[in-house]
C-alpha cells in the first residue's frame, strides 16, 4: 500500500491505529503524564494524541510523520486545540529524524512513542534501538503493536502481506521487549470496536473517492486494495490480530 493510499484510506481518521479516544486518556494516564514533560511521537500521524495530551495534560511534544497531508492535518488540530505553541510537528521520516535528534537532542524526552510503526526499524528490536538514546534516564517507551490472539492459519499471513515472525503472541511480545532490556509496567489494547472503527471507516473512505474518481489512474489498485482489506479483516484480523501499546521503562 502506498503512501498515498494510506492517506486516501484515512481520510476521515483522526487517531491513525485502533484506539479509541478514550483510550487516549487512559494511555496518558498509564504513562502516568505529568505538566511539562516531554513527548516524541515517531510517526505521528494527524497528531490527534500528542494535541490531545498538550491540551489536557500540559505536556510539550514533537511529532515526526513523512505524510505532508497528515504533518498539515496535525498542525491544523494543533491550532484548532489552541495547542501550537506546545507541540510541534516535522514532515521527516521517523527512523532518519530519530537519528538527527539523538544526535542534537540525545536524553531530551520524558516519554517517546512509536504507535503501531515499528517498520521504520524494520521490527521492534530496531525501531526500540531508535527511540532509546532519545529517552531521559527514567523515561517512558510506547510501543503500538499488533499481537496474535491465537496462532493464525497460513492463509492469513498471506493476506495481511507480512511473515508470520513479524508478530508473536502476547505473551512472546512481552518476551521480545524483556530480551531488549526492557520493563513492561502498564498496557493499553485495542478492543474489537477500536479494530471496526479503524478498518470499517477505512472501507468507507476509499469507497466514497472511488466514487468521485471514476477516471483515476490509481482507480483499479484502490479498489483491489479495498476489496483485499476487506476480506482479510472478516476472515482473518477479527478472530486473530490484537493490538496494543505498551508502556514500558528500559532497564537501568
Amino acid at each position: 500500500m502506498s503512501l498515498r493510499h494510506h492517506e486516501i484510506a484515512e481520510t476521515d481518521h483522526r487517531i491513525l491505529n485502533p484506539l479509541l479516544a478514550g483510550d487516549l486518556v487512559t494511555l496518558a494516564e498509564a504513562a502516568d503524564l505529568q505538566p511539562g514533560m516531554s513527548v516524541l511521537d515517531l510517526c505521528s500521524g494527524k497528531g490527534e494524541m500528542l494535541c490531545q495530551w498538550a491540551r489536557s495534560c500540559g505536556v510539550t511534544g514533537v511529532g515526526v510523520d513523512f505524510s505532508q497531508v497528515f504533518v498539515a492535518a496535525a498542525r491544523s488540530r494543533a491550532l484548532e486545540l489552541g495547542v501550537s505553541d506546545a507541540v510541534s510537528f516535522l514532515e521527516a521520516e521517523a527512523a532518519e529524524q530519530s537519528r538527527v535528534l539523538a544526535r542534537e537532542r540525545p536524553s531530551s524526552f520524558d516519554v517517546v512513542a512509536c504507535l503501531g510503526a515499528t517498520w521504520i526499524g524494520g521490527g521492534l528490536a530496531g525501531t526500540v534501538e531508535l527511540m532509546r538514546p532519545l529517552a531521559r534516564p527514567g523515561g517512558t517507551l510506547l510501543v503500538g503493536e499488533p499481537f496474535y490472539e491465537e496462532p493464525p492459519p497460513e492463509a492469513a499471513f498471506s493476506a495481511w502481506g507480512f511473515e508470520a515472525d513479524s508478530y508473536t503472541s502476547l505473551a512472546g511480545t512481552l518476551d521480545r521487549l524483556e530480551g531488549l532490556g526492557l520493563d513492561l509496567v502498564e498496557m493499553v489494547a485495542a478492543d474489537a470496536r477500536g479494530w471496526e472503527r479503524y478498518e470499517a471507516s477505512r472501507w468507507k473512505a476509499l469507497a466514497l473517492w472511488l466514487e468521485a474518481h471514476p477516471e483515476d489512474p490509481e482507480r483499479e489498485a484502490l479498489a483491489r486494495f479495498l476489496a483485499n482489506d476487506r476480506r482479510a479483516y472478516m476472515a482473518w484480523g477479527r478472530r486473530y490480530l490484537g493490538w496494543a501499546v505498551f508502556v514500558t521503562r528500559p532497564r537501568g
